[in-house]
């Protein structure tokens, strides 16, 4: 049971922030905002969700990329944070599961995820 106070803040936080709907699977384009210094930019993470975890304001993804020399980069990112700007789905993934720790083991087409069709 949490405190009624802190449900209804987190409420708050939840409807100033527009978070498209996605699923592990999905390929995801994350729109972070780097400060360096006094000046910030906006640098884009690309790359397939492979696993969503916690609730309400406290929600995190992980998304994993193929890097530079077929390196495995993955970062997590909490869902409602203010350093994210804007996350985009750019295709949705067929997957049976709902965590996809097993990409990290496959290299090249294996690692690829079939794309959901809609009818």
């Amino acid at each position: 049971m949490r405190n009624k106070y802190i449900e209804s803040f987190e409420q708050a936080q939840l409807e100033s922030k527009s978070v498209p709907e996605f699923r592990a699977g999905d390929t995801l384009r994350v729109a972070v905002n780097i400060k360096e210094g006094e000046k910030s930019r906006v640098q884009n993470f690309e790359g397939v969700c492979i696993a969503l975890r916690g609730q309400g304001t406290g929600r995190t993804m992980m998304i994993r990329r193929i890097g530079a020399n077929s390196v495995g980069v993955e970062r997590i990112f909490p869902v409602f944070s203010d350093s994210i700007e804007s996350i985009t789905v750019l295709r949705r993934g067929r997957v049976r599961r709902a965590k996809l720790f097993y990409l990290r083991a496959l290299k090249g087409k294996k690692a690829r995820i079939k794309e959901l069709r809609r009818k």
